[in-house]
């Protein structure tokens, strides 16, 4: 008898995507700042004396997309900490049904964080809210973060759907990974 399971159609796509934001956006992010800081400060720092004026701001707002680019994908890996102190102790019931108040109360800090990123977003630029040297606004990031915060809510909601489902959250596994 085999333990895999079809996931359902919304998971499936859900993990697709993300897995496709996350090789090609992630990964041309990290292409850029790694070839961007050699470039920085291999060549131009120490060979030329001349450093990229505003390289600081471009690495910050590039480790910005990396993260928000990595907050829903690692949700869906399982790749975010969970500490299963108690959960040798509990009955499989009420196991099941603590998880789903600990993701629900996550998806409600989640919905938040994703409103108040979204509110920062509109108004960083009527408050200036920009890098120090080349003077890149806040605003698309503080979007981003906040589609990330909401994408994260959606994967909690998910697996909130699966426990009540099936019990267990089927993840999203990253080459031979039997999970």
């Amino acid at each position: 008898m085999s333990r895999i399971r079809e996931k359902p159609a919304l998971i499936a796509l859900l993990d697709r995507v993300l897995t496709w934001i996350a090789l090609l956006c992630g990964g041309a992010t990290l292409i850029f700042m790694t070839g961007f800081s050699v470039w920085n400060v291999l060549i131009m720092r120490k060979a030329l004396n001349a450093p990229v004026t505003g390289a600081e701001d471009l690495l910050i707002l590039s480790l910005v997309v990396i993260v928000a680019l990595s907050i829903p994908f690692g949700a869906r890996t399982g790749a975010h900490i969970e500490i299963e102190v108690l959960e040798a102790r509990m009955s499989v019931a009420f196991a099941k049904w603590s998880m789903i108040v600990v993701k629900l109360m996550g998806f409600g800090l989640l919905i938040f964080m994703s409103w108040r990123l979204w509110h920062a977003g509109g108004t960083a630029s009527k408050f200036g809210e920009t890098t120090q040297q080349l003077l890149i606004s806040y605003e698309p990031f503080y979007y981003l973060l906040a589609a990330s915060a909401a994408i994260y809510a959606l994967v909690l909601l998910l697996d909130i759907w699966q426990l009540l489902r099936s019990g267990t959250v089927a993840r999203l596994s990253l080459g031979n990974d039997p999970s």
